[in-house]
């Protein structure tokens, strides 16, 4: 029964191959199934959540969900991210409109909990994190510092296989959510070339895609299988005016953009991405294998408006008596003798008073930035991504049955930052306005020895037994931006910001690199105490230098109830260490506040100033979780499983809330140094701040159905999922209790993913035709509206239908027309925040998107 194959499976056209070049490292031989025929397919085999053999999905003692290729080809969308959110029941992402870092790399959320409560490996190793921190990430993200899965192009998968279960004591720091493990093609001949090209029902965010991958020989005994996919995307609008700027256009100012502000998706000016996967066999039951990437993607976002009236450290002169609006005015000789007026009222639009015109437009020794940004401006953000990674290892058998895996393993993932379309004011007219404000880097290191073997101690089966060693290095580096930047310039005495206004430059004394090492030791067993009934252990001590040791241990068991049911459940317990970058990145950015446009600086938890609002040293997040469920496979081909799970998160690390700073606070910084302190309002800092619980249930249900006159597969992804905040940790500040997450926040970490969400489709072929339809739907969120303080109790429920159609022109071709979101559904229209604040046409955090219908063409020529 153990090793029964499913009768769903036999039934599904897979083109899943087993082979040692994908495995985690601990077998020494491969699985292979002969095909008999052309409808024929392989078991659905998942190598993790076990070190032992690998299973099928039904067998594991944990849920487990496999994405083939196949079903990649069948989502329309370019972004890996996207297309697993299809497939995976509690796997959320959304779109990032204006988010600072979260632009250049998406957050995403497996069950309930941050992109970095979700351990990332390919080809069974762990893969580094992203040096990109989500500063904003729509609160359940923020502070997130987890790996970038979009590096990873799909024509290089065999299949992806997400462990929907707690794995920390098997896999280490992270594993709280899950693991998804990436296993790369293997192949080693043949290959594919694929293009895909679309835009959405609006006429913009015009996109194309084209990708190859091909396998060759390596010698008689190995493979080499290269992939390689190059893409662009145009950026899209879903903004409407905002009321400064159409109030600036009545008054006259006809410098101003409509709309000022753009929210949509930014643009991928390149996107090239690059994986390798190489193995030889050694002969003896012997194999040494090598797999690596090479990525790099340039984006560009939007910004905040800055009016030019009345924005902080560039136009805003503060008011006068009667409550008017005046311009900040800079007076540009060295000894401050150009008499440069300060009681300009802006009125309806400066540009048209008499004294801007003759005492500033016309007077060289007074200067306003009116004269350079006559509409105000909108500055552009972005970077570029590089990313990089190398795995060589070897495996096999000795001769006493020990199976081994000897790897190490090198990753590299670096942003550098661009801003443009804005100025350092302190600067004045000899401002840039374009900068560079600086790079971060993460790197990381590791080496792995794997072994275990199979003893016979008289039960049904042999007693597995697994153990092994890592050793693991990270480091986070952090360099300056161009000087312009950061620069204090000559008019900073007189109110005007520092650096690169929406995003300052890192100062050359702030850059520097931290690293930290770790080491771990694991034992992990699986036994069937009966031949239906199976149990596994895992216990892992991990060793960090810079915050200490812990251990965490997993129970899991199988139970086969009968020849269609099984039951099955988990208890763990977990951890993820704070990151090096969580512990020492520096940041300021531009974020909205109840008060406005802000900028918050994000400190170190060493910082003084963070010491002195309540930081204290990162801890590592403490889980314990479980979970439990059947799974049902029948004689009429249903297959069922049904998973809750429960996961209880103590001292989560997050950025707080925007801490305001006094007065006295800005002058002790100024008093250490550190210069730029009055171009920021707000501080923030990583802090293990609050405890939650997660609970769910995962649905998954396949069905297979000859009808009209073909075949037409099921599919059901449903999930239910409930957080709730149990506690928020005080800090002491100047002798008061203080709690450093706002109300709103708490809301946004419990209530900004849809509580429900499912997703089923019908995939339908008959002959060289293939029909696709998907039907998905998204609970209701609550959202803060650009993390301001204003609440949209309910962005309501939404329902959106996919549709494809393919086609096989030959046996080699097949050509594919489509679209996601068919009937071109939009969340309902931001009528509470839409013209008075930001110009925003939708809730921006609704977890269908914001731009609407999109559909594309794709072709696919296999050879």
């Amino acid at each position: 029964m153990k090793n029964k194959i499913s009768k769903l499976s036999s039934s599904i056209r897979l083109s899943i191959a087993l082979g040692a070049a994908m495995t985690v490292g601990f077998q020494g031989t491969a699985l292979a199934q002969d095909v008999t025929d052309e409808t024929a397919s392989v078991e659905k085999i998942a190598i993790v959540g076990t070190r032992s053999a690998p299973r099928s999905v039904g067998e594991s003692a944990v849920p487990i969900d496999i994405i083939s290729a196949e079903e990649f080809k069948s989502t329309g969308s370019t972004d890996i991210t996207t297309m697993m959110q299809a497939a995976v029941p509690s796997f959320n992402v959304n779109d990032q409109p204006i988010n600072d870092a979260s632009t250049l790399v998406r957050p995403a959320n497996l069950r309930g909990l941050a992109p970095d409560h979700t351990l990332i490996l390919v080809n069974g190793k762990r893969r580094h994190r992203s040096a990109v921190i989500t500063f904003l990430g729509g609160q359940i993200s923020d502070g997130a510092q987890g790996p970038d899965i979009s590096v990873i192009p799909s024509v290089a998968l065999k299949q992806v296989e997400v462990l929907r279960d707690g794995a920390a004591a098997q896999y280490g720091s992270d594993a709280i959510a899950g693991v998804i493990n990436f296993a790369l093609k293997d192949d080693a001949e043949g290959g594919s070339v694929e293009f895909n090209t679309g835009r959405y029902y609006e006429g913009d965010g015009d996109a194309f895609m084209l990708a190859g991958n091909v396998g060759v020989a390596l010698t008689d005994d190995g493979f080499a299988n290269f992939s390689v996919e190059y893409r662009t995307s145009d950026p899209t609008s879903r903004s409407v005016q905002r009321d400064d700027a159409a109030a600036l256009i009545a008054g006259g100012n006809t410098f101003v953009a409509d709309p000022a502000q753009i929210w949509g998706s930014p643009e991928i000016v390149d996107d090239l991405k690059f994986f390798a996967n190489m193995g030889l066999d050694l002969g003896d039951n012997k194999e040494a294998y090598l797999f690596g990437n090479y990525a790099r993607r340039e984006v560009e976002g939007g910004f905040y408006f800055r009016n030019p009236h009345n924005r902080g450290g560039v136009n805003d002169g503060g008011t006068n008596e009667d409550g008017e609006q005046l311009l900040l005015v800079g007076d540009l000789t060295s000894d401050m003798s150009g008499n440069c007026p300060t009681d300009i009222v802006v009125g309806s639009n400066v540009l048209e008073n008499p004294t801007y015109i003759s005492d500033v437009a016309n007077n060289p020794d007074c200067f306003a930035f009116n004269e350079m940004f006559p509409g105000g401006f909108t500055p552009r953000f972005g970077g570029i991504v590089t990313d990089a990674s190398i795995v060589a290892g070897t495996r096999g058998t000795l001769d006493n049955d020990v199976n081994y895996d000897v790897s190490g393993y090198f990753g590299n993932n670096e942003i550098e930052y661009a801003i443009s379309n804005t100025i350092n004011p302190s600067l004045g007219p000899d401002t840039p306005t374009s900068f560079k404000p600086g790079r971060y880097i993460q790197t990381e290191a590791s080496f792995n020895v794997d072994v275990n073997k199979s003893f016979d101690v008289g039960m049904e089966e042999p007693l597995f037994l697994a153990g092994g060693l890592e050793y693991r290095y990270e480091a986070f580096e952090a360099i300056a931006g161009d000087p312009k930047s950061y620069e204090v310039g000559p008019l900073a005495a007189q109110g005007f910001g520092i650096g690169s206004n929406g995003f300052p430059g890192l100062a050359a004394r702030f850059q520097g690199k931290d690293s930290r090492n770790s080491v771990a030791l694991y034992v992990d067993s699986e036994l069937y105490l009966t031949e239906d009934f199976m149990v596994g252990a895992a216990i892992r001590f991990e060793d960090f230098t810079d915050f200490g040791n812990t251990t965490k241990g997993k129970f899991s068991a199988r139970y086969q109830a009968s020849d269609t049911i099984a039951l099955r459940g988990a208890v763990a317990t977990g951890f993820k260490a704070p990151t090096i970058g969580q512990s020492n990145v520096r940041n300021v950015t531009t974020a909205f506040s109840a008060a406005g446009l802000v900028d918050r600086a994000t400190l170190p938890p060493s910082d003084p100033i963070a010491i002195q609002k309540g930081a204290t040293p990162l801890e590592p997040e403490e889980s314990t979780s479980y979970s439990f469920g059947l799974v049902g496979e029948f004689d009429n081909g249903l297959f069922v499983t049904i998973d809750y799970f429960n996961i209880e998160l103590e001292d989560r690390i997050s950025t707080t809330s925007g801490i305001q700073l006094t007065d006295a606070d800005i002058a002790a910084l100024l008093a250490q140094g550190v210069t730029d302190a009055s171009s920021f309002s707000e501080v923030s800092f990583f802090t293990n701040d609050f405890a939650t619980t997660t609970q769910g249930i995962d649905l998954v249900a396949n069905y297979n159905a000859e009808m009209f006159g073909g075949d037409t597969v099921f599919s059901l992804a449903a999930n239910w999922t409930d957080t709730q905040v149990d506690d928020v940790k005080t800090f002491e500040v100047n002798g008061e209790e203080v709690k450093n997450i706002s109300d709103t926040r708490i809301r946004m970490i419990e209530d900004n993913l849809p509580e429900y969400r499912f997703s089923l489709t019908a995939n339908h072929t008959n002959g060289d035709w293939r029909f696709l339809t998907r039907v998905n739907y998204f609970g209701e969120i609550f959202e803060d509206h650009i993390d301001a303080g204003l609440p949209i109790e309910e962005v309501s429920s939404e329902i959106t239908v996919d549709i494809e159609v393919g086609y096989h022109l030959n046996e080699n071709f097949v050509l594919t027309v489509g679209a996601r979101n068919a009937f071109d559904n939009t969340p309902d229209e931001n009528v509470l925040y839409d013209t008075e604040v930001a110009g925003s046409q939708y809730p921006t955090t609704s977890p269908i998107g914001i731009n609407g219908g999109y559909y594309y063409l794709k072709g696919v020529y296999s050879f």
